[in-house]
This record gives C-alpha cells, sequence and structure tokens, in this order.
C-alpha cells in the first residue's frame, strides 16, 4: 500500500470504470486471500472469490463471476447461484449459505479496500 493510500484509509484497487456495469473483477494481493468485486451502477460489493459449498474459485475465467443475464454471482463448479447484494447462495449446492464478504467502497470514482 503506499503512503498515499495508507493516509487517505484503505488500498485502492482500480478506478470504478475498470469495472464493467454489471460485472466483476477478481483481485490477488499479497498477504490476502483472492478475493472479487462486483459492480451494478455506482455501488460495489466485495467477496471472497471462494465457493461456501467446496473452496473453489467462483471464476470460470478471469473475471467472469455473474450469471449470463448478469442478474446473479456463479460459482464455475457446481453453478450455485448468489445474490449480488449480499452474497447469499439462492440455488444450488450450497443453499442458504454466504460467501464471505470483503470491505469495500468508493473513494473519488476509485474502489478502495478498507482495512
Amino acid at each position: 500500500m503506499s503512503d498515499a493510500s495508507a493516509a487517505k484509509g484503505g488500498h485502492v484497487l482500480c478506478a470504478l470504470d475498470d469495472i464493467p456495469d454489471p460485472g466483476g473483477k477478481g483481485f490477488a494481493l499479497a498477504g490476502r486471500p483472492a478475493f472479487f468485486v462486483v459492480r451494478t451502477g455506482d455501488e460495489v460489493r466485495g467477496y471472497l472469490n471462494t465457493c461456501p459449498h467446496q473452496g473453489t474459485p467462483l471464476d470460470w475465467k478471469p473475471d467472469t463471476f455473474l450469471t449470463y443475464d448478469k442478474s446473479l454471482i456463479q460459482c464455475s463448479t457446481h453453478w450455485a447461484k448468489f445474490r449480488i447484494e449480499d452474497g447469499e447462495c439462492v440455488a444450488g449446492p450450497c443453499l442458504g449459505k454466504s460467501l464471505g464478504s470483503i470491505f469495500i467502497r468508493i473513494r473519488g470514482g476509485e474502489v478502495v479496500l478498507d482495512g
């Protein structure tokens, strides 16, 4: 983390415009588990890139986390589906479980990882 981003409180991941709307972008930072950010309009949410069913990554190719119609997050292994707004599994083998959340926010057009 740069001194500037530390002083402002958080690690800048990318510009908001670097994430398709709607869409997702994965991240791998040293010392942290892999995670991804999902954008819908001017809102972002962050989740661990780990399915609660078997611990496999969710994306089947880089930055591909959403269903075809882009309404849900989908696991590439067993097609479990999760709500974008809270990460809860609504279909598939981990029904009722949730994705692990990551604290993400937007600051001045940038997507920032808190903590």
